[in-house]
């Protein structure tokens, strides 16, 4: 599918990625460009690579393909260091799960003939590194596509069939959509998953052990989620505040709303509302979105 790849970070998702590109033998050469050492002595180990090096610019050198894998707040760094070096025609591609950025960050670096076709695979664990990744991860799931207008169709498609090939059902969104979307289905069930275990994390040391001791489905399911990348997700806030912070003042609202309801007893209210919210529940299960966390953990 590409003769030249080029990863700029190597996580969860690159690694898996590579693994997918290995496997079914979608890259004639894979390159990967790290912040650290210890990362490329890691990838080295794990075959995921054919070469590695710290140099980003050696890394991109004739590259049709450069998937950009670093945190968010990486993202102008790295196009400002690598667009000189890209070659002509080459598509440069991202994972994060903010878009808006892209056309901040990454698209004034890039020289006349490359091509940006921002996307977001829509899967993950709480587990991070090259050694996290596995080729199954993308399976099912829905990877999203933001392109500002006048991208060549060519290269979207190219990026869409590599995506389609992991296994994912690809969709197209404007990239302020998809970041309105992602801040309630993803942003804001991470915060607060940090802030309710940051909350256990605050409590008296008896009443901690007890809460660790004696955790339900849902708390351990909310450690599990807050165990995930800090660096990533500060940077996921940080990128997307506007859309999150509409979306946690919504949630303040409704929780004040069901605040108000058990100060007072209102049983109906709380019926209603549970009521309602299986709905959504139902709706992830019948499209078969619980069934990769289900078997990993």
């Amino acid at each position: 599918m590409f003769d030249r790849v080029a990863f700029v970070g190597f996580g969860l998702i690159g690694s898996s990625l590579a693994r997918i590109m290995i496997r079914d033998g979608l890259a004639g050469h894979i390159s990967v460009t790290a912040r650290t050492q210890a990362t490329l002595d890691t990838v080295t180990r794990l075959e995921l690579a054919d070469s590695v090096t710290l140099d980003a610019t050696e890394a991109v050198r004739d590259a049709d393909l450069i998937m950009i894998c670093t945190p968010l707040g990486a993202y102008g760094a790295v196009a400002k260091e690598i667009g000189p070096h890209l070659k002509d025609g080459a598509i440069v591609s991202d994972v994060g799960s903010a878009k808006q950025i892209v056309s901040r960050e990454i698209v004034p670096h890039m020289p006349d003939g490359v091509h940006v076709v921002p996307g977001h695979p829509v899967a993950g664990t709480e587990n991070s590194g090259p050694e996290a990744g596995f080729a199954e991860l993308f399976m099912g799931r829905n990877c999203i596509l933001t392109p500002d207008d006048g991208v060549a169709e060519q290269a979207i498609e190219k990026i869409s069939a590599l995506w389609k090939a992991a296994g994912m059902s690809v969709e197209m969104m404007s990239a302020h959509h998809h970041d309105q979307v992602l801040a309630i289905t993803s942003h804001l069930p991470q915060l607060i998953a940090y802030t309710i275990v940051d909350t256990a994390e605050q409590l008296g040391e008896d009443l901690k052990h007890e809460v660790i001791k004696y955790s339900a489905g849902g708390f351990r399911d909310f450690t599990r989620i807050a165990a995930s990348d800090p660096t990533m997700w500060r940077d996921i806030y940080l990128e997307n505040s506007d859309a999150l912070l509409d979306i946690l003042g919504r949630f303040n609202e409704d929780l004040t709303h069901m605040r108000r309801a058990i100060r007072r007893g209102d049983g109906d209210t709380l019926h209603e509302v549970f009521t309602r919210t299986r709905a959504i529940r139902r709706g992830i299960i019948d499209a078969k979105q619980d069934k990769l966390e289900d078997q990993k953990t």
